[in-house]
């Protein structure tokens, strides 16, 4: 068979775009809805996507009346998508910086137990410093310190996982021995950021390890990401940046000894889709003329760290903006936009209406062949393994998008028609890691 696309539907209240709720079909409370997500996740199953995705942050974002505000808790989310929903994998977002090792993976472990090996996590180090005030800190750690802290996060994660070998539970009834004690051992973790004993108050899951996503882009993120992602979730706007940045990471993972292929890169892209051009046109106008200009300025100020009167709507940007380097946030964020403002010498207004539908991931307008031309191209020019897709408008994007772009990248056998695996790693081609304990018996035999 030849090589088949990934895809993971990124799900967002009523849609990536920051507008999408004013639509008069949108519900604007669906933010806060199980039965929502439940129904989205279906359709993304019924579309033989690999996943769907969560993001989150430990911090109400921005102006509350910008767009719909607050998110559910993504893993007890994900427990109410697994009930509803038997194939597709199930990723939430989950941040290094404001959480323990052992309180992520015992809830991972357990997702993947409540789904039947379907969990994966999106390994975030969270950027801001109001994040940090709602956890006892005066501002945030330094961008190294956070992705130090997640390296060590994820070795402490892993031993804890391991900590079960997969045959501890023997359940003899006769005699009456539920586990074997040895097969069950501390972890003994001691290092810079992290003192933890274990072991883990849970077996071992289906996966073994749930599946490690990343997404961040900046030189750290990268790091992150070649050392221990198994799918990337990443930003590019122009093809060339896109295989610019697989080489960089394919390069990165094979340089630690790992199997490139092993690791799948997804860029965003959102799709505005219609039956013609014109439609799908008309649609983006719709969207963009319905957002609050003066929300989307004082945001993008926050973001390029200046104030909202130094970005007059009609002019570009200012020439005096901070290098990357004085960023202590989401660095690659704010490259990608500042680049995109000046390649294409974009005003104010108009770098917003860009950013408007998906916050720098590439937007695409145009029929479902045009959408499905679009994937296909940047996938087999070796910018993608697949990708990320981001309706803009919620559920009609997604459904649009599984009923029309997915048979057309079926019948050119570029995606699967059936699912073939149970788990998550399954969907993605990746084998359950043996726990290390049995890896380490098997070394010495």
């Amino acid at each position: 068979m030849s090589k088949q696309l990934h895809l993971n539907a990124f799900l967002m209240s009523t849609g990536h775009h920051e507008a999408s709720w004013r639509l008069p079909e949108s519900d604007p409370f669906a933010n806060t809805s199980v039965e929502h997500y439940q129904g989205l996740a279906r359709t993304a199953e019924r579309g033989k996507f690999d996943s769907v995705f969560f993001a989150d942050s430990p911090v109400l974002l921005g102006d509350v009346g910008r767009r719909p505000a607050g998110t559910l808790e993504p893993t007890v989310l994900l427990t109410a998508i697994a009930a509803a929903t038997s194939r597709i994998g199930l990723i939430a977002t989950a941040s290094t910086t404001y959480n323990e090792p052992f309180n992520l993976a015992r809830r991972f472990a357990s997702v993947d137990h409540v789904s039947g090996g379907r969990a994966g996590w999106n390994v975030v180090t969270t950027a801001g410093p109001e994040a940090a005030r709602n956890f006892n800190l005066a501002d945030q750690p330094a961008h190294a310190e956070r992705y130090e802290r997640a390296a060590e996060f994820l070795e402490v994660a892993y031993k804890l996982w391991d900590s079960w070998q997969d045959d501890a539970a023997v359940a003899d009834k006769a005699d009456g021995v539920w586990a074997v004690n040895d097969r069950v051992v501390p972890i003994d973790h001691v290092g810079r950021h992290f003192q933890v004993r274990g072991p883990l108050n849970l077996p071992r899951s289906p996966q073994g390890h749930p599946l490690i996503v990343q997404a961040g882009s900046s030189e750290d993120g990268k790091g992150l990401a070649a050392r221990y992602a198994e799918a990337v979730f990443t930003a590019q706007q122009t093809l060339e940046d896109a295989q610019d940045f697989y080489r960089d990471l394919k390069a990165r993972a094979a340089a630690l000894g790992r199997d490139p292929s092993s690791v799948k890169i997804l860029p965003g892209i959102v799709p505005v889709i219609g039956g013609t051009v014109e439609e799908a046109q008309r649609l983006e106008r719709e969207l963009d003329s319905l957002i609050r200009p003066d929300y989307a300025r004082l945001q993008l100020a926050k973001t390029l760290k200046v104030k909202p009167e130094d970005l007059p709507f009609d002019e570009q940007l200012p020439a005096d903006l901070p290098d990357e380097d004085e960023i202590e946030g989401a660095k690659s964020r704010y490259t990608l936009i500042v680049t995109l403002a000046r390649r294409e010498k974009l005003t104010v207004r108009e770098l917003i209406g860009r950013l408007g539908g998906g916050r720098g991931h590439r937007t695409f307008t145009g029929t479902p062949e045009q959408v499905a031309d679009a994937i296909q191209h940047w996938f087999e020019s070796d910018a993608a393994d697949g990708f990320n897709i981001m309706p803009p408008v919620l559920p009609s994007g997604l459904t649009t998008f599984v009923d029309e772009v997915i048979p057309i990248l079926q019948a050119r056998g570029l995606f699967r028609t059936e699912y073939t695996g149970t788990t998550l790693r399954d969907h993605y081609g990746l084998a359950r890691p043996v726990g290390r304990s049995k890896a380490l018996q098997e070394a010495t035999a």
